[in-house]
């Protein structure tokens, strides 16, 4: 208890530690992808080994990043909400690694077959909208762009994350599903439908204190008016 106790109260200078700790471990799949390029360990087929293994991370990128509110709230570590944006930025890199090798190694840059494989193949339609939806929130996730939007309209717009997420299941369990590999997309599914239901649950909560207290300012201002009327008398 102790423990959660002082990891709820870390000082500036430790979160930063945290936050470059994190930076560098986030980079290790990609070394460890590189590594296995130059080792020879990719497997019969290294383009399938690397798109699935970028698209694996960037399915955990995504949902670490989405947990970080609930956990937030749940543990009272406040510091999270600091490691928020870089999370989230490993989980657009990871998304755009796993395109750009479909869009290169698979198609080696031919627009047209790549554009019929998205229409004729919906795992991949999924995909590449659950990327094209992440771009604006990489674009704006800066504090100018926060400051240029405004508070409001930019939390607005990263809701999408809600979207972007499930989206990135369904494609992960499509293209498990032609395999019968079933078990890695119903974790996934679970867990995530759980953060959502967690994020539900909050705004509702919120809702509720908002209304008691507008309900108590709105008693508080009856009362004040009739101990005056009654003083005017």
């Amino acid at each position: 208890m102790r423990f959660f106790t002082n990891l709820s109260s870390l000082s500036q200078r430790r979160v930063l530690q945290l936050r470059n700790l994190l930076f560098v471990l986030a980079l290790l799949p990609l070394a460890r992808l590189v590594a296995f390029g130059f080792l020879g360990r990719l497997g019969a087929n290294p383009i399938e080994f690397i798109t699935r293994n970028t698209g694996d991370w960037a399915l955990y990128f995504l949902c670490i990043t989405l947990a970080v509110t609930p956990l937030r709230k749940l543990i009272r570590w406040n510091w999270l909400v600091r490691l928020r944006r870089m999370l989230g930025l490993y989980a657009f890199f990871y998304v755009a690694l796993h395109f750009t090798i479909f869009f290169w190694l698979d198609h080696f840059f031919d627009m047209q077959e790549m554009w019929a494989d998205i229409v004729k193949r919906p795992f991949i339609t999924v995909g590449v909208l659950a990327f094209a939806l992440l771009i604006p929130l990489a674009i704006t996730s800066t504090n100018g762009m926060v400051r240029r939007l405004g508070g409001k309209r930019w939390q607005w717009l990263h809701r999408l994350t809600y979207v972007i997420v499930p989206l990135g299941v369904l494609h992960f369990w499509w293209v498990k599903a032609g395999k019968n590999l079933l078990a890695q997309p119903i974790l996934f599914s679970a867990i995530v439908a759980l953060l959502l239901l967690a994020r539900v649950l909050s705004e509702k909560n919120r809702e509720r204190l908002a209304q008691l207290w507008s309900r108590r300012g709105a008693g508080n201002t009856e009362t004040t008016g009739t101990v005056l009327m009654k003083e005017g008398k």
